[in-house]
C-alpha cells in the first residue's frame, strides 16, 4: 500500500491522525505502518456511532439439551459413531488462545501458566494431555489448530516447541494468529500505540474462523478431509476435546452444530445460556436473562433455561465455510487501553478511557442453520480459570483437577 492509498483508506474513517508521524519515521517503521493500515478492518469503525443503541433480541424460547440420563443411555452408539469418525480424520480441534494471563497476574500468554501445586502443570499442558486421551482411544493423531495473537504468538509457540508439545506430534499441530481490530478513545479516534503503530487487539473469539481461512488453514483443513472442528477456549482445564460421545452424538442428531454445556449452579449464574431466537438456535447471555426468562418451566417442572454453554462447540466445516461470507455482528466493548500521548509518552490508564471491537463466537451458533445442546457433568468438565483467586478461578480449577484423580 502506498502512502496515498493509505491516506485515502484513513480519510474515508476519518482517521489521518494515524499519519501523523509518518515524515518522521524510519523507512522501515513506514512500511510497518502502511503495512498494518492496509491489513486492518477499519469498516468495524462504522458501528462507532451506534454503541449506544439498544440491541433488540427476537424471540425467545427454550431449546431443549440432550441431558444425561439420554447420553448415558445411547452412550455405546454415540461413542462408536464419534471414535469412527475420529479414526477417519474427520475432526479437528481448535484452541483459542489468543489471551494474556494479566488477570492471573502474568505477562505470558494465558495457557503457559502454571497450576501445579507440586510439580509444574501449565494449562497448555492440561489441554493437550485431554487430547491425547482421545489420541489413544482412536490409535490416531487429531489435528490441532492453535490461534494466537499478535502480543503472544511467539511466546507461545516457543514455550510449546520448548515442552516438545508435551509429547503431541508437531506435524499435527498448525498455528494461525488472530486478527486485530483497531482501538479508539471516546470520540472514536484509533488509538495510537507508537509512531508508527495503531493499538489494536484481537477481534474477538467470534472471530477465529475468518482468522483461520486468512491463513489458508480452512481450505488445509477441507483438503485434509476433515468435517468437523471441535472449537474450545483455552481457559477449561478439564474439558474434554474430540470428545468422542458428543462427536458420535451430534453426528447422529443430524445437526450442524453441537454445544456442550452444565447445568446452571443458580439461575443468575453469569454464563450465556442456549434458546431458539426467532426460531434459530442462539444464545442469550446472563445479563439479557430476564425474570421471565430465568422463571419460565419446561415440561417438567423445571428451569427451561438452566444450561450454561461453556465455550466448547463441534462446528461442520461446510456450514462454517457459508458462515464466513456473512456479516458478524460487533460487539463494542469499553476497555482501559494504553496508548501514545502527545508527548510521545505511553499512557496506561487505571479505569476504562475507549472502546474495543469484538465479535463473539456465540454469534455464529445464531447463524447456524441447527444446533444440538449437549450435557456434560459440571464438575467434571467444567473448572475455568478467569481469576487468580475465588469463583473460577486457579484455585476452583485446582480442586477440580485434584477431584478429578489429576496430579498437581
Amino acid at each position: 500500500m502506498t502512502y496515498t492509498e493509505a491516506k485515502e483508506k484513513l480519510a474515508k474513517y476519518g482517521q489521518e491522525h494515524v499519519l501523523a508521524y509518518y515524515d518522521t519515521l524510519s523507512d522501515a517503521d513506514k512500511e510497518a505502518l502502511l503495512f498494518q493500515i492496509e491489513d486492518t478492518d477499519l469498516s468495524v469503525l462504522e458501528v462507532y456511532s451506534k454503541r449506544n443503541e439498544e440491541v433488540v433480541k427476537g424471540k425467545i424460547e427454550p431449546l431443549p439439551s440432550m441431558e444425561l440420563d439420554e447420553i448415558e443411555a445411547n452412550k455405546v452408539e454415540f461413542y462408536a459413531t464419534g471414535i469412527d469418525t475420529i479414526k477417519a480424520g474427520k475432526v479437528a480441534a481448535v484452541l483459542l488462545a489468543g489471551g494474556m494471563g494479566t488477570r492471573l497476574g502474568s505477562d505470558n500468554p494465558k495457557g503457559m501458566y502454571d497450576i501445579g501445586l507440586t510439580k509444574e502443570v501449565y494449562i497448555f499442558q492440561r489441554l493437550i494431555e485431554n487430547l491425547m486421551d482421545v489420541v489413544h482411544m482412536a490409535g490416531t493423531w487429531v489435528h490441532l489448530f492453535i490461534m494466537t495473537s499478535d502480543k503472544n504468538n511467539d511466546a507461545t509457540i516457543g514455550f510449546l516447541t520448548e515442552k516438545n508439545f508435551f509429547g503431541y506430534n508437531p506435524e499435527y499441530v498448525h498455528f494461525f494468529i488472530q486478527e486485530m481490530a483497531p482501538a479508539v478513545d471516546r470520540d472514536g479516534k484509533i488509538f495510537m500505540e507508537s509512531p508508527c503503530k495503531m493499538s489494536t487487539s484481537p477481534n474477538g473469539n467470534g472471530g477465529w474462523f475468518s482468522s483461520m481461512a486468512k491463513a489458508g488453514l480452512a481450505a488445509k483443513a477441507k483438503e485434509l478431509g476433515i468435517e468437523w472442528l471441535n472449537t474450545f477456549a483455552v481457559d477449561n482445564v478439564l474439558q474434554r476435546i474430540a470428545d468422542p460421545v458428543f462427536v458420535g452424538a451430534t453426528v447422529k442428531s443430524g445437526k450442524t452444530v453441537g454445544a456442550k454445556g452444565v447445568k446452571k449452579n443458580a439461575p443468575d449464574e453469569k454464563v450465556g445460556v442456549i434458546c431458539l431466537e426467532n426460531g434459530h438456535p442462539s444464545i442469550v447471555e446472563y445479563y439479557e436473562l430476564t425474570d421471565e426468562l430465568m422463571n419460565t418451566m419446561n415440561e417438567k417442572g423445571e428451569p427451561a433455561y438452566s444450561f450454561g454453554v461453556i465455550l466448547n462447540y463441534l462446528f461442520r466445516l461446510d456450514e462454517l465455510m457459508e458462515i464466513a461470507d456473512k456479516k458478524m455482528p460487533l460487539h463494542i466493548v469499553e476497555k482501559k487501553i494504553s496508548y501514545m500521548d502527545e508527548n510521545g509518552e505511553t499512557v496506561k490508564p487505571e479505569s476504562p478511557n475507549g472502546y474495543k471491537f469484538e465479535t463473539l463466537v456465540l454469534d455464529m451458533i445464531n447463524l447456524a442453520d441447527s444446533c444440538l445442546p449437549f450435557e456434560v457433568v459440571r464438575n467434571r468438565e467444567f473448572a475455568p480459570i478467569k481469576n487468580k483467586t475465588g469463583i473460577d478461578s486457579v484455585e476452583s480449577a485446582r480442586a477440580l483437577c485434584l477431584e478429578n484423580g489429576i496430579e498437581l
